[in-house]
């Protein structure tokens, strides 16, 4: 295990402007580039930072390598004062959201967000930098997810051999292995939601133990299919949404692998093979987090209803007045407020 100490080391996945590949055959505009030639240019709209916290947020971060072949890391959040006299901490694992094309656990937007629902929730978090698509398109973001599981649980079963790493020990000694959860936001919801699935299918979970998933967190997931919802016809992009529907076609086409389509499962859960698999699998009690000005609402929406139908455990909240990402883009007064809202539920919801 290693630390990252330099903001080099954060900006390897953005690349500069380059006039010699060819002509550009997928764009977002400001966030991505493809070229014909398969060179990907990734404007640094959002600054990456370093793990520095101000020190009123009583909050500790640092950056640490999971896995040195696919560059794969975590920045980690514990909180310097515990809640309620708690010796240990529950794990909150988090995926960041950028349609699994952009983004970085070093966004400033994410290191504000994630230390400041560290703070509020009294968790300690581990935002989880998977690799990006098209250069890696999906299963990879889900492996990563994985990896990042096994990670944690074999940092457990040092630990509880008496074996203390003493460049892990500022963490592993803080947390509670017993009380673990997935989330993420956007695309980052959709790889928890597929890591926690994986999980499920296999010999029911069981091969994490003894780390103990507690839940699973969903803040707007990233779900798409063929056929449009109401909400992807009607909802335009509206100032502070994060989203749109040419931009989400677009993710889709450089994520999923060639040769499918938006009815994918890893896509569309709803679709029939996701459907069936939904209905099969021991799925965790799930919170689903939706904005009403997102396109995603109808198809968040629906996935809550047939969660339930399938008898799984889910709650959901819709946050009125904001749009997709709100959390972390928006700077609005209502946004502020529906995110200490949003907060607020977490916490309730880690506390069951």
């Amino acid at each position: 295990m290693a630390t990252l100490t330099s903001t080099l080391s954060l900006s390897l996945q953005y690349t500069s402007n380059d006039k010699h590949h060819g002509s550009v055959v997928e764009q977002i505009e400001g966030l991505i580039k493809v070229h014909i030639d398969g060179h990907v240019e990734r404007p640094q709209i959002v600054p990456c930072v370093t793990p520095a916290l101000s020190p009123e947020l009583n909050v500790n971060s640092r950056d640490i390598v999971i896995d040195y072949v696919t560059n794969t890391w975590a920045r980690f959040y514990v909180p310097t004062i515990c809640h309620n006299n708690q010796k240990q901490l529950p794990l909150l694992i988090y995926f960041h959201g950028g349609g699994f094309c952009v983004g970085s656990a070093a966004w400033s937007c994410y290191h504000d967000f994630l230390a400041r629902l560290s703070n509020k929730v009294g968790c300690m978090i581990m935002s989880v930098n998977y690799r990006l698509a098209p250069e890696n398109p999906l299963p990879a973001p889900y492996d990563d997810g994985l990896k990042a599981l096994m990670w944690v649980k074999n940092h457990m079963l040092y630990n509880n051999n008496n074996n203390y790493d003493e460049a892990s020990k500022w963490w592993t000694t803080k947390c509670n292995f017993s009380n673990v959860f997935l989330a993420g936001d956007s695309a980052g919801a959709n790889i928890a939601y597929n890591v926690a699935t994986r999980v499920a299918a296999y010999e029911g979970g069981d091969s994490l133990r003894p780390l103990n998933l507690k839940g699973l967190i969903l803040i707007q997931p990233f779900f798409g299919g063929e056929v449009r919802t109401f909400s992807e016809k009607c909802i335009a992009q509206s100032h502070g949404s994060a989203l749109n529907l040419a931009a989400s076609d677009t993710y889709w086409r450089l994520a999923l692998p060639p040769g499918t389509d938006r009815d994918h499962p890893w896509c569309n859960p709803l679709a029939k093979e996701g459907l069936m698999k939904l209905e099969e699998l021991k799925l965790l009690p799930t919170l689903v987090c939706i904005s009403e000005m997102d396109i995603l609402k109808d198809r968040n929406l629906e996935f809550c209803d047939a969660l339930g139908r399938a008898g799984k455990r889910v709650e959901y909240v819709v946050y009125k007045g904001v749009g997709h990402a709100f959390q972390i883009l928006s700077k609005s007064q209502v946004s502020k407020t529906r995110s200490s809202e949003m907060m607020a539920r977490v916490k309730s919801f880690m506390a069951l």
